[in-house]
């Protein structure tokens, strides 16, 4: 299990090197890079700040991270999440799923997306031209995330 949240930057491809290094099991490594977009609700966006509460988000992280090791046979899964202050275009988070097989790897790649954008403990606050607004959550987001509860591979 590697599950990171911190406010520094990332190398993806150091990141998805290291998670199959050595291991000659992996067959395929799937992954998802979020970014920081500049139009959000179809207003400029200039920065993004994400907030948590260190110890919980880990937790919680860690229970996504064990339900998709329990949905498909992963030889290693990392999350990064990062928090602070993030400008358009800065890595926001990485999610790969090393498995022996790629069906395994993209569907334990894409749970991990959906779980995490509605069941990761992170706040949100948008900076635009008219002020400060917190991010809330969408109704996509809440039936992408609820589509796993009723799916199995």
């Amino acid at each position: 299990m590697a599950i990171r949240v911190q406010a520094e930057d990332f190398d993806v491809g150091a990141e998805l090197a290291a998670l199959s290094d050595g291991n000659t099991a992996v067959g395929g490594v799937a992954s998802f890079v979020g970014l920081v977009r500049d139009v959000a609700g179809g207003d400029a966006v200039s920065a993004m700040t994400l907030e948590h509460y260190p110890g919980m988000t880990e937790r919680q992280l860690a229970a996504i991270e064990a339900e998709a090791r329990t949905r498909w046979p992963l030889d290693a899964v990392l999350i990064i999440h990062r928090h602070g202050r993030l400008l358009p275009g800065d890595r926001i988070v990485l999610a790969a799923c090393a498995s022996a097989h790629r069906a395994a790897a993209f569907e334990a790649c894409w749970f991990l997306m959906d779980w995490l954008k509605t069941k990761a403990p992170f706040w949100k606050r948008e900076e635009t031209a008219d002020g400060d607004r917190w991010v809330s959550a969408k109704e996509e987001d809440e039936a992408a995330a609820d589509r796993w509860h009723t799916r199995t591979p």
